[in-house]
């Protein structure tokens, strides 16, 4: 309910009606729609997306994440500086940094 809205979530709730992609996209439930041919190569890319980042980074953003829908978003907030500070101490954080100034591509190490 939280993704939809109240309303929207009740509508299909209480009324049981399917909805198709469009509406899942209107709803916020679906961040994009891929023709099912393409769905493979764009999920391949996302994931490859993902993967250029710092594992560091990407694992801080997951906790985060579920804090914040577990415990609340200012559970998260609090956390968010001290992360912010232990991971700025990181080879992957200098190696990002260095990676700005010498204007390449990074390579993180997950440390």
């Amino acid at each position: 309910m939280q993704t939809t809205g109240w309303g929207n979530a009740m509508r299909y709730l209480l009324t049981g009606d399917e909805f198709g992609a469009d509406e899942a996209y209107r709803l916020g439930i679906v961040q994009e729609i891929v023709a099912p041919v393409f769905l493979l190569g764009r999920a391949v890319a996302l994931a490859e997306r993902i993967a250029e980042q710092s594992p560091l980074g990407v694992y801080a953003t997951l906790q985060s994440a579920r804090t914040a829908v577990r415990e609340g978003e200012r559970a998260a907030a609090a956390r968010l500086i001290p992360e912010i500070q232990r991971l700025s101490q990181t080879r992957d954080a200098e190696e990002g940094f260095m990676s700005i100034l010498e204007r390449r591509p990074p390579l993180f190490e997950g440390r």
